[in-house]
């Protein structure tokens, strides 16, 4: 009950960490051992000082005790001390251990909710705290309980009984409380993540919030999101105080009528005076560890959910055997009946998709807003998993090919860029020196990919060039510099296949032409291209042009079919000025 991980503790890659970390709690457990023993040492000298002491006027007798006593206590203090920073190296092994595949999974999982992102690290910390935390260090004392009891029945077996019952009553709290508290916990944690990653979202949007006007508005929203968190929060708070009020009150009444069965049997001249104390003193260990595990159910509950939560999450990222490792791919792509859903009961964004891009051709995507197209760039890039059907790389299915090593082969512009903080260096070479790689052979390439876009004198003229520092999302960039760095990184290390959402959107027409060029160039190198364009221009060299409606797609031969088509159809081309001709999406 402690943990409320029962049987599913040791379960999949979180349990095989932590059976990394057992010499560490088996040292905590040993450590307990000896200061659950050493816990004795005041009330076999409040015996022996009222017993033996006091009656025959012994100083020399006394000042033994008391030396015997503060030594012990000394030990004790040592025993607590070791304990605690065992557990806090077990804390800190397991993130060593689990921080990495943490994040891992985190970042590969397409299934994951903004929020379940969000709170996915806190969690893992939030349990890695636990380990160290006081609810622990309660239910290591917990197994020693019984010493107490015994040493209890020792003096008198009313006494003893008396804390057994006083024992078995508290833990019966303790699990009301447990029934109590969980689910109101559970959900204020739940409604916390998806606050907090909320909040997180409107504060990095700031500058877009402030020029809409909407400041007040999303104050005003975050507030009602905030209360019905404060609510569940309270409401859980509440329940749970008032348990571990009931239960500081029980202790005290308990120790009272411990105190005074002693002095009855005191009085009756059944056990000593020294008695007296040694039974309120045995009674209060007995009852402690209970009382701080309640205290704690709080983050207990919590903790037990994180390890819910991890272990799923780190069990759907194991791959198990590792895969035979297929050779570099040329660029054939096989979409094969790709279909996706937001919702069951919604309309497919993606029905039944399916066609084929060969090493060296261009496919252009064109369609009205919401048809799917970026859904579809998504799915064949990799960052999204169709509900049926898939991708199939040189024949392969996607997922036989190892996840890191096929990215390297694929280049990806989102429509959001999604730039991260870093350097313009880092971020164009996908972050790669930080896997040990050669650093000048990285730089080359870094320099080379923007070169290929035109962008080189662009990052020179940055404040730091290369090592120009960016933040979320590109900001400090211009979003035509952010374009341009996306774009290069896409080029980075010459992929064999590349996934472009609207990658002239923000280009100026010296932009466009550059990008045209270095297409054209990977193009001869047989590397597969599939664009999702509004402008229609940078589509004239496509090989083939897929019209999007309603889910499924319209292939044709050119854009001129394509446009054509659309125009005869529901009039989607609309001709802009003759250099910048549109095709709505």
């Amino acid at each position: 009950m402690v943990f409320g991980l029962e049987r599913t503790l040791l379960r999949g890659q979180l349990g095989r960490a932590l059976k990394e970390c057992r010499k560490h709690f088996l040292a905590a457990a040993a450590f307990s051992a000896l200061a659950n023993v050493l816990y004795l040492a005041p009330t076999l000298y409040m015996i022996q000082v009222y017993d033996r002491a006091m009656p025959t006027g012994g100083v020399v007798t006394l000042a033994g005790l008391t030396v015997v006593v503060v030594v012990s206590l000394a030990v004790l203090a040592a025993m607590e001390w070791m304990r605690s920073r065992v557990l806090v190296r077990a804390g800190a092994r397991l993130d060593r251990l689990l921080a990495g595949p943490v994040l891992s999974a985190l970042l590969a999982s397409t299934s994951l909710k903004p929020e379940a992102r969000a709170q996915a690290m806190r969690e893992f910390d939030l349990f890695r705290q636990v380990l160290a935390g006081p609810g622990l260090l309660a239910a290591l004392d917990v197994p020693w309980a019984p010493i107490y009891v015994i040493a209890a029945s020792l003096l008198s077996p009313l006494l003893g009984v008396a804390a057994l019952a006083s024992a078995l009553l508290l833990l019966g709290l303790a699990w009301l409380n447990e029934s109590a508290t969980r689910r109101p916990l559970q959900q204020a944690n739940e409604a916390a993540g998806a606050t907090y990653a909320a909040q997180n979202y409107v504060s990095a949007s700031a500058g877009a919030v402030r020029a809409l006007g909407m400041r007040e508005a999303l104050v005003q929203k975050q507030i009602a999101d905030r209360r019905m968190m404060t609510d569940l929060q309270v409401q859980a708070s509440m329940s749970a105080s008032a348990y571990v009020a009931g239960l500081k009150a029980a202790r005290l009444i308990l120790q009272s009528a411990a105190l005074g069965l002693a002095a009855y049997l005191a009085i009756k001249g059944q056990i000593s005076a020294g008695a007296i104390f040694a039974a309120s003193f045995l009674l209060t260990r007995t009852l402690a560890p209970v009382e701080h595990i309640v205290g704690s159910w709080k983050s207990i509950v919590l903790a037990r959910s994180a390890h819910r939560k991890l272990t799923d999450l780190l069990d759907a990222g194991e791959t198990g055997e590792a895969q035979t490792l297929l050779p570099a791919p040329t660029g054939h792509l096989t979409i094969e009946h790709v279909s996706l859903k937001a919702s069951p009961d919604r309309p497919p964004i993606l029905e039944d998709v399916s066609f084929e891009v060969m090493p060296g051709e261009l496919i252009g995507i064109v369609g009205p807003s919401g048809a799917g197209k970026s859904t579809l760039a998504r799915i064949i890039a990799g960052a999204t998993r169709p509900d049926s059907g898939g991708v199939r790389i040189d024949g392969a299915s996607r997922s036989d090919w190892d996840p890191e090593r096929l990215a390297r082969y694929v280049g990806y512009v989102p429509q959001d860029f999604a730039l991260f903080p870093g350097t313009v260096k880092d971020n164009i070479a996908r972050f790669r020196t930080y896997l040990g790689e050669d650093r000048e052979t990285i730089d080359a390439m870094a320099v080379r990919a923007a070169q290929a876009i035109d962008a080189h004198d662009m990052i020179l003229r940055l404040p730091q060039g290369y090592d120009t520092p960016i933040s979320i999302g590109g900001a400090g960039l211009s979003v035509g510099q952010t374009q341009r760095i996306a774009i290069a990184r896409a080029l980075f290390g010459d992929p064999k296949i590349l996934v472009l959402d609207e990658p002239n959107a923000n280009l100026d027409a010296e932009g466009e032409t550059a990008l045209a060029k270095a297409l054209a160039e990977r193009r001869q190198n047989g590397t597969a291209v599939v664009m999702v364009a509004h402008r229609s221009r940078i589509l004239a060299d496509a090989s083939r042009v897929i019209v999007m409606r309603a889910g499924g797609v319209l292939p044709f031969d050119s854009l001129a079919e394509a446009a054509e088509r659309m125009r005869r159809v529901s009039g989607d081309l609309q001709e802009g000025a003759a250099a910048e001709p549109r095709m709505r999406a």
